[in-house]
Protein backbone atom coordinates (compact mmCIF):
# COMPACT_ATOMS: atom_id res chain seq x y z
CA UNK A 1 0.00 0.00 0.00
CA UNK A 2 1.30 3.48 -0.89
CA UNK A 3 2.35 5.94 1.74
CA UNK A 4 -0.33 8.92 2.90
CA UNK A 5 -0.31 11.58 0.92
CA UNK A 6 0.67 14.71 3.49
CA UNK A 7 -2.10 17.33 3.27
CA UNK A 8 -1.27 20.70 5.74
CA UNK A 9 -4.22 23.03 5.71
CA UNK A 10 -3.44 26.59 7.35
CA UNK A 11 -6.21 28.16 9.47
CA UNK A 12 -8.90 26.94 11.12
CA UNK A 13 -12.20 29.28 10.29
CA UNK A 14 -14.96 28.61 7.84
CA UNK A 15 -12.78 27.75 4.77
CA UNK A 16 -10.45 25.83 7.21
CA UNK A 17 -13.21 23.58 8.92
CA UNK A 18 -14.90 23.03 6.23
CA UNK A 19 -11.86 21.39 3.91
CA UNK A 20 -11.17 19.49 7.33
CA UNK A 21 -14.29 18.01 7.94
CA UNK A 22 -14.73 17.01 3.65
CA UNK A 23 -11.33 15.90 3.61
CA UNK A 24 -11.38 13.93 6.70
CA UNK A 25 -13.64 11.10 4.82
CA UNK A 26 -10.35 10.46 2.94
CA UNK A 27 -7.94 9.19 5.91
CA UNK A 28 -7.19 6.08 3.55
CA UNK A 29 -5.66 8.61 1.42
CA UNK A 30 -4.33 11.50 3.23
CA UNK A 31 -2.38 12.41 6.43
CA UNK A 32 -3.78 15.37 7.57
CA UNK A 33 -2.28 18.37 10.06
CA UNK A 34 -4.30 21.74 10.80
CA UNK A 35 -2.41 24.22 11.61
CA UNK A 36 -3.65 28.02 13.49
CA UNK A 37 -2.16 30.46 15.89
CA UNK A 38 -5.59 29.78 17.78
CA UNK A 39 -6.59 26.69 19.71
CA UNK A 40 -10.49 27.93 18.66
CA UNK A 41 -12.35 28.88 15.89
CA UNK A 42 -13.98 31.72 16.13
CA UNK A 43 -17.65 32.42 14.66
CA UNK A 44 -17.35 36.32 13.57
CA UNK A 45 -20.77 36.87 12.18
CA UNK A 46 -21.47 36.32 15.44
CA UNK A 47 -19.43 38.87 17.49
CA UNK A 48 -21.90 41.84 17.01
CA UNK A 49 -23.64 40.05 19.39
CA UNK A 50 -20.94 39.74 21.93
CA UNK A 51 -20.64 42.97 21.66
CA UNK A 52 -24.65 44.33 21.76
CA UNK A 53 -26.64 41.32 23.14
CA UNK A 54 -24.51 40.08 25.86
CA UNK A 55 -23.46 36.74 24.25
CA UNK A 56 -21.06 35.16 26.20
CA UNK A 57 -17.70 34.91 24.41
CA UNK A 58 -17.72 30.87 24.26
CA UNK A 59 -20.23 30.69 22.72
CA UNK A 60 -18.67 31.95 19.64
CA UNK A 61 -15.82 29.89 19.96
CA UNK A 62 -15.05 26.13 18.59
CA UNK A 63 -11.97 24.55 20.25
CA UNK A 64 -9.97 22.80 17.59
CA UNK A 65 -7.54 20.36 19.34
CA UNK A 66 -10.37 17.92 19.80
CA UNK A 67 -12.20 18.79 16.40
CA UNK A 68 -9.38 17.76 15.02
CA UNK A 69 -8.59 14.52 16.70
CA UNK A 70 -12.35 13.60 15.95
CA UNK A 71 -11.48 14.15 11.83
CA UNK A 72 -8.42 12.28 12.34
CA UNK A 73 -6.30 14.93 11.51
CA UNK A 74 -3.23 16.51 13.76
CA UNK A 75 -3.52 19.88 15.18
CA UNK A 76 -0.62 22.56 15.75
CA UNK A 77 -0.99 25.93 17.49
CA UNK A 78 1.71 27.75 15.59
CA UNK A 79 2.16 31.15 13.53
CA UNK A 80 3.22 29.91 9.77
CA UNK A 81 6.54 32.07 9.36
CA UNK A 82 7.50 31.17 5.77
CA UNK A 83 6.63 28.50 2.90
CA UNK A 84 9.40 27.06 0.65
CA UNK A 85 7.12 26.16 -1.90
CA UNK A 86 9.60 24.76 -4.48
CA UNK A 87 10.86 22.22 -1.77
CA UNK A 88 7.26 22.08 -0.32
CA UNK A 89 8.09 22.54 3.43
CA UNK A 90 6.49 24.99 6.28
CA UNK A 91 8.69 27.02 8.04
CA UNK A 92 6.55 28.06 11.16
CA UNK A 93 7.53 30.56 13.92
CA UNK A 94 8.29 27.92 16.88
CA UNK A 95 11.15 26.62 14.58
CA UNK A 96 9.49 23.36 13.11
CA UNK A 97 9.37 22.32 10.07
CA UNK A 98 6.83 20.11 7.90
CA UNK A 99 6.78 18.78 4.52
CA UNK A 100 3.77 18.61 2.16
CA UNK A 101 2.30 17.15 -0.44
CA UNK A 102 -0.28 19.25 -0.53
CA UNK A 103 -1.04 22.75 1.11
CA UNK A 104 -4.26 24.88 1.46
CA UNK A 105 -4.00 28.11 2.71
CA UNK A 106 -7.19 29.27 4.28
CA UNK A 107 -5.75 31.44 6.76
CA UNK A 108 -8.29 34.41 6.65
CA UNK A 109 -7.28 38.15 6.45
CA UNK A 110 -5.66 40.42 9.02
CA UNK A 111 -7.66 43.48 10.70
CA UNK A 112 -5.05 46.51 10.47
CA UNK A 113 -6.64 48.17 13.37
CA UNK A 114 -3.23 49.90 13.29
CA UNK A 115 -3.38 51.36 9.81
CA UNK A 116 -6.28 54.05 11.41
CA UNK A 117 -4.51 56.79 13.22
CA UNK A 118 -6.08 57.01 16.74
CA UNK A 119 -8.12 53.72 16.90
CA UNK A 120 -6.44 52.33 20.05
CA UNK A 121 -7.24 55.25 22.03
CA UNK A 122 -10.52 56.02 20.24
CA UNK A 123 -12.04 53.15 18.16
CA UNK A 124 -13.85 50.27 18.18
CA UNK A 125 -14.66 47.38 16.32
CA UNK A 126 -16.49 44.02 16.13
CA UNK A 127 -14.08 42.03 13.89
CA UNK A 128 -12.37 39.73 17.05
CA UNK A 129 -13.43 38.19 20.39
CA UNK A 130 -11.24 41.19 22.19
CA UNK A 131 -12.18 43.99 20.17
CA UNK A 132 -16.03 42.78 20.59
CA UNK A 133 -15.49 42.54 24.31
CA UNK A 134 -13.84 46.16 24.44
CA UNK A 135 -16.95 47.10 22.54
CA UNK A 136 -19.25 45.70 25.30
CA UNK A 137 -17.61 47.27 28.05
CA UNK A 138 -17.46 50.73 26.32
CA UNK A 139 -21.25 50.48 25.55
CA UNK A 140 -21.90 49.98 29.27
CA UNK A 141 -21.21 53.23 30.07
CA UNK A 142 -22.27 54.94 26.99
CA UNK A 143 -24.82 57.61 28.13
CA UNK A 144 -25.72 58.83 24.15
CA UNK A 145 -23.93 60.91 21.71
CA UNK A 146 -23.03 60.86 18.05
CA UNK A 147 -21.94 57.00 16.99
CA UNK A 148 -20.31 57.10 13.55
CA UNK A 149 -19.62 53.26 12.06
CA UNK A 150 -18.40 52.28 9.01
CA UNK A 151 -15.40 50.27 6.82
CA UNK A 152 -12.38 51.38 6.09
CA UNK A 153 -10.75 51.75 2.77
CA UNK A 154 -9.25 48.33 1.52
CA UNK A 155 -6.09 47.61 -0.93
CA UNK A 156 -6.41 44.44 -3.21
CA UNK A 157 -4.38 43.14 -6.21
CA UNK A 158 -4.43 43.48 -10.02
CA UNK A 159 -3.44 40.19 -10.54
CA UNK A 160 -6.49 38.14 -10.77
CA UNK A 161 -9.46 39.11 -12.17
CA UNK A 162 -12.13 40.21 -9.32
CA UNK A 163 -14.94 42.62 -8.66
CA UNK A 164 -12.75 45.85 -7.14
CA UNK A 165 -14.19 46.86 -3.62
CA UNK A 166 -13.05 49.21 -1.99
CA UNK A 167 -14.68 47.95 1.88
CA UNK A 168 -14.18 44.29 1.48
CA UNK A 169 -17.81 43.72 4.00
CA UNK A 170 -20.20 46.16 4.33
CA UNK A 171 -22.65 43.47 6.10
CA UNK A 172 -21.27 43.63 9.53
CA UNK A 173 -21.86 47.83 9.24
CA UNK A 174 -25.41 46.64 8.45
CA UNK A 175 -25.86 44.53 11.55
CA UNK A 176 -23.98 47.32 13.52
CA UNK A 177 -26.07 50.54 12.80
CA UNK A 178 -29.53 48.86 13.27
CA UNK A 179 -28.36 46.67 16.36
CA UNK A 180 -27.12 50.24 18.00
CA UNK A 181 -30.04 51.70 16.81
CA UNK A 182 -32.47 48.99 18.72
CA UNK A 183 -30.01 48.98 22.00
CA UNK A 184 -30.05 52.95 21.69
CA UNK A 185 -34.20 52.53 21.93
CA UNK A 186 -34.24 50.26 24.41
CA UNK A 187 -31.97 51.74 26.70
CA UNK A 188 -34.00 54.84 26.24
CA UNK A 189 -30.99 56.94 24.46
CA UNK A 190 -31.63 57.01 20.83
CA UNK A 191 -33.40 60.77 21.12
CA UNK A 192 -29.74 62.03 22.43
CA UNK A 193 -27.85 59.99 19.93
CA UNK A 194 -26.96 59.95 16.14
CA UNK A 195 -26.08 56.94 14.34
CA UNK A 196 -24.07 57.79 10.90
CA UNK A 197 -22.75 55.44 8.72
CA UNK A 198 -19.68 56.20 5.88
CA UNK A 199 -18.72 53.90 3.13
CA UNK A 200 -14.97 54.44 1.05
CA UNK A 201 -16.94 53.25 -2.30
CA UNK A 202 -19.39 55.19 -3.93
CA UNK A 203 -22.12 53.21 -3.19
CA UNK A 204 -22.84 51.81 0.21
CA UNK A 205 -23.73 47.91 0.04
CA UNK A 206 -21.66 47.82 -3.50
CA UNK A 207 -21.63 43.79 -3.79
CA UNK A 208 -25.41 43.91 -4.51
CA UNK A 209 -28.17 45.19 -6.29
CA UNK A 210 -30.25 48.24 -6.21
CA UNK A 211 -33.32 46.33 -4.98
CA UNK A 212 -31.43 44.90 -1.97
CA UNK A 213 -29.97 48.17 -1.27
CA UNK A 214 -32.96 49.93 -1.67
CA UNK A 215 -34.86 47.79 1.29
CA UNK A 216 -31.59 48.50 3.51
CA UNK A 217 -31.96 52.44 2.43
CA UNK A 218 -35.82 52.36 3.36
CA UNK A 219 -34.86 50.93 6.56
CA UNK A 220 -31.86 53.10 7.51
CA UNK A 221 -34.35 55.96 6.51
CA UNK A 222 -37.03 54.82 9.33
CA UNK A 223 -34.36 54.54 11.77
CA UNK A 224 -33.10 57.85 11.02
CA UNK A 225 -30.05 56.67 10.28
CA UNK A 226 -27.13 59.07 7.97
CA UNK A 227 -25.42 57.96 5.14
CA UNK A 228 -21.96 59.67 3.80
CA UNK A 229 -20.32 57.58 0.76
CA UNK A 230 -16.98 58.08 -0.78
CA UNK A 231 -15.26 58.87 2.64
CA UNK A 232 -12.20 57.09 3.19
CA UNK A 233 -11.43 56.99 7.05
CA UNK A 234 -7.89 58.43 8.31
CA UNK A 235 -8.05 59.08 11.74
CA UNK A 236 -9.67 58.98 15.03
CA UNK A 237 -9.99 61.46 17.86
CA UNK A 238 -11.25 61.62 20.92
CA UNK A 239 -14.16 64.05 19.14
CA UNK A 240 -14.65 63.15 15.65
CA UNK A 241 -13.63 61.24 12.97
CA UNK A 242 -11.45 62.97 9.85
CA UNK A 243 -11.66 61.35 5.99
CA UNK A 244 -8.72 61.52 3.73
CA UNK A 245 -10.40 64.39 1.65
CA UNK A 246 -10.10 66.71 5.00
CA UNK A 247 -13.15 66.46 6.11
CA UNK A 248 -14.50 66.26 9.96
CA UNK A 249 -17.74 64.93 12.03
CA UNK A 250 -18.34 64.80 15.20
CA UNK A 251 -18.29 61.44 17.12
CA UNK A 252 -18.09 60.07 20.70
CA UNK A 253 -18.12 56.45 19.48
CA UNK A 254 -16.48 55.24 16.30
CA UNK A 255 -17.15 51.55 15.53
CA UNK A 256 -15.24 50.73 12.99
CA UNK A 257 -14.01 47.47 10.13
CA UNK A 258 -10.51 48.61 9.73
CA UNK A 259 -8.56 47.66 6.74
CA UNK A 260 -8.40 43.91 5.08
CA UNK A 261 -4.44 42.34 4.47
CA UNK A 262 -3.22 39.67 3.69
CA UNK A 263 -1.22 37.35 6.23
CA UNK A 264 2.58 38.27 6.43
CA UNK A 265 3.42 35.25 5.13
CA UNK A 266 2.08 35.08 1.57
CA UNK A 267 3.89 37.68 0.58
CA UNK A 268 6.87 36.49 2.33
CA UNK A 269 6.91 33.35 1.02
CA UNK A 270 6.55 35.01 -2.67
CA UNK A 271 2.96 32.98 -3.28
CA UNK A 272 1.31 36.37 -3.18
CA UNK A 273 -0.21 39.12 -5.55
CA UNK A 274 0.81 42.62 -5.56
CA UNK A 275 -1.08 43.13 -2.24
CA UNK A 276 -0.21 39.94 -0.65
CA UNK A 277 -3.55 37.77 -1.71
CA UNK A 278 -2.90 34.58 -2.69
CA UNK A 279 -3.80 34.48 -6.36
CA UNK A 280 -5.84 31.56 -7.88
CA UNK A 281 -7.08 30.00 -10.90
CA UNK A 282 -11.30 29.37 -10.32
CA UNK A 283 -10.08 26.07 -8.97
CA UNK A 284 -8.23 27.40 -6.15
CA UNK A 285 -5.39 26.17 -7.38
CA UNK A 286 -2.32 28.28 -6.73
CA UNK A 287 -1.51 30.17 -10.67
CA UNK A 288 2.08 28.74 -9.74
CA UNK A 289 1.99 26.18 -7.86
CA UNK A 290 -0.57 23.32 -8.86
CA UNK A 291 0.05 21.34 -5.38
CA UNK A 292 -1.14 24.74 -3.54
CA UNK A 293 -4.82 25.55 -3.10
CA UNK A 294 -5.99 28.61 -1.29
CA UNK A 295 -9.60 28.97 0.02
CA UNK A 296 -11.71 32.14 2.09
CA UNK A 297 -10.31 35.66 2.63
CA UNK A 298 -6.53 35.21 1.71
CA UNK A 299 -7.78 34.39 -1.62
CA UNK A 300 -7.71 37.63 -4.19
CA UNK A 301 -10.67 35.77 -5.80
CA UNK A 302 -12.73 36.58 -2.17
CA UNK A 303 -14.57 39.30 -3.13
CA UNK A 304 -16.29 40.41 -0.86
CA UNK A 305 -14.85 38.59 2.16
CA UNK A 306 -17.56 36.58 2.98
CA UNK A 307 -17.79 33.38 5.00
CA UNK A 308 -20.91 32.23 2.22
CA UNK A 309 -18.21 32.80 -0.54
CA UNK A 310 -15.59 30.90 1.81
CA UNK A 311 -17.47 27.78 2.31
CA UNK A 312 -17.89 27.45 -1.43
CA UNK A 313 -14.15 28.31 -2.21
CA UNK A 314 -13.37 25.26 0.41
CA UNK A 315 -16.04 23.37 -1.74
CA UNK A 316 -14.01 23.95 -4.80
CA UNK A 317 -10.46 23.29 -3.27
CA UNK A 318 -11.14 19.53 -1.71
CA UNK A 319 -12.76 19.03 -5.39
CA UNK A 320 -9.33 19.98 -7.01
CA UNK A 321 -7.56 18.17 -4.13
CA UNK A 322 -9.46 14.77 -5.08
CA UNK A 323 -9.05 15.68 -8.87
CA UNK A 324 -5.68 15.72 -8.76
CA UNK A 325 -5.07 12.09 -6.84
CA UNK A 326 -7.74 11.07 -9.25
CA UNK A 327 -10.08 10.07 -6.29
CA UNK A 328 -13.62 9.66 -7.33
CA UNK A 329 -15.81 12.73 -6.49
CA UNK A 330 -18.68 14.97 -7.56
CA UNK A 331 -17.12 18.07 -8.99
CA UNK A 332 -17.42 21.25 -7.27
CA UNK A 333 -17.33 24.52 -9.33
CA UNK A 334 -16.58 28.28 -8.25
CA UNK A 335 -20.05 30.21 -7.68
CA UNK A 336 -19.43 33.04 -5.92
CA UNK A 337 -22.59 35.22 -4.51
CA UNK A 338 -23.70 37.29 -1.92
CA UNK A 339 -25.76 35.80 0.99
CA UNK A 340 -25.84 36.77 4.37
CA UNK A 341 -28.43 37.37 7.44
CA UNK A 342 -28.07 41.11 8.85
CA UNK A 343 -28.59 40.99 12.67
CA UNK A 344 -30.62 43.95 13.54
CA UNK A 345 -31.57 43.67 17.19
CA UNK A 346 -34.56 42.15 18.69
CA UNK A 347 -36.67 40.10 16.20
CA UNK A 348 -35.29 41.64 13.15
CA UNK A 349 -33.07 41.09 10.60
CA UNK A 350 -32.80 41.31 6.38
CA UNK A 351 -31.71 38.17 4.72
CA UNK A 352 -30.12 39.64 1.59
CA UNK A 353 -29.12 37.25 -1.24
CA UNK A 354 -27.27 38.70 -4.82
CA UNK A 355 -25.11 37.79 -7.44
CA UNK A 356 -25.08 40.66 -9.76
CA UNK A 357 -21.43 41.27 -8.91
CA UNK A 358 -20.62 38.40 -10.44
CA UNK A 359 -23.03 38.43 -13.84
CA UNK A 360 -26.18 37.09 -12.17
CA UNK A 361 -29.77 38.79 -12.38
CA UNK A 362 -30.61 37.57 -8.80
CA UNK A 363 -31.07 40.69 -6.21
CA UNK A 364 -33.19 39.90 -3.14
CA UNK A 365 -33.46 41.42 0.63
CA UNK A 366 -36.35 39.94 2.71
CA UNK A 367 -37.22 41.99 6.41
CA UNK A 368 -38.69 39.64 8.45
CA UNK A 369 -38.28 37.76 11.88
CA UNK A 370 -38.51 34.51 10.18
CA UNK A 371 -34.73 35.71 8.80
CA UNK A 372 -33.63 36.56 12.48
CA UNK A 373 -35.11 33.15 13.10
CA UNK A 374 -33.02 31.41 10.87
CA UNK A 375 -29.80 33.45 11.57
CA UNK A 376 -29.76 32.10 15.41
CA UNK A 377 -30.73 28.60 14.21
CA UNK A 378 -27.41 28.93 11.66
CA UNK A 379 -25.34 30.23 14.38
CA UNK A 380 -26.55 27.73 17.10
CA UNK A 381 -26.44 24.72 14.91
CA UNK A 382 -22.81 25.88 13.16
CA UNK A 383 -21.34 25.94 17.45
CA UNK A 384 -23.25 23.07 18.32
CA UNK A 385 -22.18 20.89 15.44
CA UNK A 386 -18.51 22.16 15.67
CA UNK A 387 -18.50 23.90 12.76
CA UNK A 388 -20.30 21.78 10.33
CA UNK A 389 -22.88 23.59 8.16
CA UNK A 390 -26.56 23.05 8.31
CA UNK A 391 -27.57 19.65 6.59
CA UNK A 392 -28.59 19.67 3.09
CA UNK A 393 -32.53 19.61 4.37
CA UNK A 394 -32.03 23.15 5.59
CA UNK A 395 -29.83 24.44 2.09
CA UNK A 396 -32.91 22.72 0.15
CA UNK A 397 -35.03 24.49 1.99
CA UNK A 398 -33.38 27.90 1.66
CA UNK A 399 -33.18 27.57 -1.84
CA UNK A 400 -37.01 26.74 -2.16
CA UNK A 401 -37.98 29.93 -0.69
CA UNK A 402 -35.49 31.93 -2.75
CA UNK A 403 -37.01 30.65 -5.56
CA UNK A 404 -40.41 32.26 -4.37
CA UNK A 405 -39.20 35.13 -3.85
CA UNK A 406 -37.65 35.00 -7.62
CA UNK A 407 -41.14 34.60 -8.90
Amino acid sequence: MSALKKLVIIGGGFAGLRALYKLSDYDYHFEITLIDSNDFSLEKPALPEVAMENKDESEVKITLPPVARKSKAAFIQDEVERIDASNQKIFLKSGKELEYDYLLIASGAIKDYNAIKGYQEFGYSVCDNKEAKRLHEKLKDFEGGAIVTGAAKSEFGTLIDAPNLKAPCEGPIGEIMFMMDHKLRKMGLRDKSSITVFSPSKIFFEDVGDRARGVVAKIMKERDISLLTNKELVEITKESVIFSDGSEIPCDLAIIIPPYKAPKFIAKSNLGDDKGWVPTNKEMVHINYPNIFAAGDCTALAQPKLGHIAINQADVAVSSILKAENIEHEEVKFNPEVFCIMNMGGFEATLIYSNMLFGGKDDLAWHSPIAKLMKTSFDEEYHFTNGHMPPDIMTKALESLLIQFKE
